[in-house]
């Protein structure tokens, strides 16, 4: 059996991380090692309802610290329901997003004290942290005109606008360079190119779960 790892993308609007975790999970398919997929907030009941109440356009705006509140409320059933689960019975948790996005977008992008951040961020998370952190790092700009070449309709935070995203991507930026298990990702490469990257990362830091096999 592989060594069970936490495993987490991150990144801006448009940065591809959808894209690279089908294509994770494909390559995890082909080397025989078990997994489970996931999307913060979200992952369980309470995760998926707060979801919607986070992202979806209202008239009355949600403030800053309720937002805060209401992502790591999402968390802590996450990591109770989902991930502590999924590792204890040995296997590799992929997911999309996980405490690094709070510290960029609550912290960086609304301006919140990161101190405070992190000592709600403990509670929420009882202390787990990921193996590693995949930052697709791409202009918030360009992962805009991705979404619109896509035709997707932009949620309340997406909704934001660039000046925000731009804070948001210099908070993972800096995260990134702070953090040892924080690795920064050129998503400005096409698809293949940035999923090579990250399959080659994954295989140097962790040999005994993702050993590459012929033909893999």
């Amino acid at each position: 059996m592989s060594v069970a790892r936490f495993i987490v993308l991150e990144g801006v609007e448009g940065a591809g991380k959808t894209t690279q975790i089908r294509l994770l999970s494909s390559w995890l398919d082909a080397l025989g090692v078990e997994y489970v997929t996931a999307r913060e907030p979200g992952g369980t009941e309470v995760g998926e309802a707060i979801r919607g109440l986070l992202l979806a356009h209202r008239e009355e705006g949600v403030p800053d610290e309720a937002e805060l509140l209401l992502m790591l409320a999402a968390r802590a059933a996450f990591v109770r329901r989902v991930v502590r689960p999924a590792l204890e019975a040995g296997r590799v948790v992929l997911a999309d997003r996980f405490d690094l996005s709070t510290f960029a977008y609550q912290g960086y992008g609304r301006g919140l004290d990161l101190d405070a951040v992190a000592r709600m961020n403990a509670f929420a998370t009882g202390g787990l942290r990921p193996d590693a952190e995949l930052v697709l790092d791409l202009p918030a700009s360009a992962g805009a005109a991705r979404q619109a070449q896509e035709g997707s309709e932009a949620d309340r935070i997406e909704n934001e606008g660039t000046g925000f995203l731009e804070r948001v991507r210099e908070g993972y930026r800096e995260l990134a360079a702070e953090r040892a298990d924080a690795h920064l990702i050129d998503a400005l490469d096409t698809p293949e190119g940035v999923q090579r990257r990250l399959r080659e990362l994954l295989s140097g830091l962790f040999p005994e779960t993702f050993a590459v096999r012929e033909g893999s």
